[in-house]
């Protein structure tokens, strides 16, 4: 059995997609969890809709994976978003894949972002940029003797865990990656908004750096080599591809400004 444990927080705008998405799922063996974190709008009445499990748990979202994983019954964990909608075979290739590659323990699911708007084809540009590229792709996808082994996420990061964990898993066992992919629904995405979640992420990256080092430096570069390989898919679209530079620039100081905020904190 697979346990997809799917975190929210006042999520009832994207929470409906995302759920009936993993009950369209070509693998039956589902276990759905839901952990909510003091939702105020109609989240839970969907939750209680779609999922066989509905928890609360807190304060950010590391915990709130954490206790889906322990309430849950699976042999495997795979980890969702609330905005995200999974396509019908992923979780079919995610079992099919470490049933006949035993020494793989995590896998990566491709993300492809859409929504409306300017801001919404730039972060969808982006995305595309990285897919392949194994220092910014995450896995979601774990053997749950494995996501025990390392010790689960990592309770003090928000943001950066969805680094963090894989990275811990695969310094033991290798990762592999699936063909289907996951719709991470941005909506009609702003500056404004992106900015806030650097700036709210960033805030943790001080820990997170010091965990992983080395590869801290080249998932933070501003510069990131993804760019540099795509640059023939960034030339055929100039205006957009200078505006999603503009925007990675808008959020890169915005995440400086929540890199300093956590540095202070934890230096008190």
């Amino acid at each position: 059995m697979v346990s997809v444990i799917v975190t929210t927080r006042n999520s009832a705008q994207t929470l409906g997609r995302c759920l009936a998405s993993l009950r369209r799922q070509s693998y039956q063996n589902i276990e759905v969890v839901v952990v909510d974190n003091a939702s105020s709008d109609q989240t839970l009445t969907i939750a209680r809709n779609y999922a066989d499990l509905v928890l609360q748990a807190g304060p950010e979202r590391s915990a709130q994976r954490n206790r889906g994983a322990a309430a849950s019954q699976g042999q495997y964990l795979l980890f969702v978003d609330a905005d995200m909608e999974l396509s019908p075979l992923v979780v079919e290739e995610c079992v099919s894949l470490v049933q006949a590659r035993p020494e793989v323990r995590s896998v990566i699911i491709p993300e492809v972002s859409v929504g409306e708007g300017l801001w919404a084809r730039c972060k969808a540009l982006e995305r595309s940029c990285y897919l392949g590229d194994n220092t910014i792709e995450a896995a979601r996808f774990f053997h749950r003797a494995t996501f025990q082994e390392v010790g689960g996420y990592d309770e003090a990061l928000t943001g950066p865990e969805d680094w963090d964990l894989p990275q811990r898993v695969r310094a033991r066992y290798p990762v592999a990656r699936i063909g289907a992919h996951i719709l991470h629904h941005e909506g009609r995405l702003s500056l404004a908004r992106t900015m806030r979640k650097k700036y709210y992420y960033a805030r943790w990256m001080p820990r997170y750096i010091h965990k992983h080092p080395q590869l801290a430096r080249q998932q933070l570069n501003p510069l990131r080599p993804a760019f540099l390989r795509h640059w023939r898919r960034l030339a055929r679209t100039p205006f957009l591809s200078l505006t999603m530079l503009f925007m990675k620039s808008c959020e890169f100081a915005a995440g400086g400004l929540g890199f300093l905020k956590g540095l202070v904190a934890d230096a008190r």
